[in-house]
């Protein structure tokens, strides 16, 4: 039996993560690390509630198997560039540098369609440049998976432009490009556990939206 870490729990995937990992047989143990408690009650979970700005003050307690990092902001809520790319580029990278140095065995990220170092647009190439950078990290394998549009209920305020294109965005899709269908974050959350479980060969494995679709 394992032990999985999460961040970025109590976003729209993580929160799937961390429901769906509590129910897993395969995990004795699930560790999330949050900036605010999420109040869950179970025996199998542990709760950290950190600062992610002195993430090196909490090294030893990010031990365990598998990571699944669903970390992220919008750049609405982050309020600048600068400080979105510390959410999703910079606490994710140092998470994953701590774990790997701990002997955490697998790196399960979650990342979007469309990333690339080499785009020109802030948000794919930021998401692009952490998929490049955690990859020479030494874990067993490093898991990649690039959800298109996501699907869910969202805590807090929705985000407006998502809840009006997903009907527009889910019928174009399933005419022209089927690998940008909307996916559901119960789905992709799934799609990592599986993934994590399965007898996989490569280092590397990078999973596309159309592909998580049937995990």
């Amino acid at each position: 039996m394992k032990t999985a870490i999460v961040i970025g729990a109590t976003g729209l995937v993580g929160t799937e993560l961390v429901k769906q990992l509590l129910v897993d047989a395969r995990y004795s143990k699930v560790k999330i690390f949050v900036r605010k408690d999420p109040q869950i009650d179970n025996p199998n979970l542990e709760t950290y509630v950190i600062d992610f700005d002195k993430i090196e003050d909490y090294k030893s307690q990010f031990t365990g198997d598998d990571l699944f990092s669903a970390m992220g902001t919008t750049l609405k809520t982050a309020g600048s560039q600068e400080k979105q790319y510390v959410v999703d580029f910079t606490y994710q990278y140092k998470t994953a540098e701590i774990c790997a140095a701990n002997g955490v065995k697998q790196f399960l990220l979650v990342s979007t369609i469309g990333a690339s170092s080499s785009n020109a647009m802030f948000y794919l190439k930021m998401k692009g440049e952490l998929e490049d950078k955690v990859q020479e990290f030494p874990f067993e394998h490093i898991l990649i998976f690039r959800p298109s549009l996501l699907k869910g209920e969202r805590k807090g305020n929705k985000r407006i432009m998502e809840t009006i294109s997903e009907p527009i965005f889910g019928f174009l899709t399933k005419i022209f490009l089927r690998r940008f269908t909307p996916i559901d974050a119960k789905q992709v959350a799934a799609s990592m556990i599986a993934a994590a479980n399965m007898d996989i060969q490569d280092k590397v494995r990078i999973f596309e939206s159309s592909e998580m679709q049937n995990l």
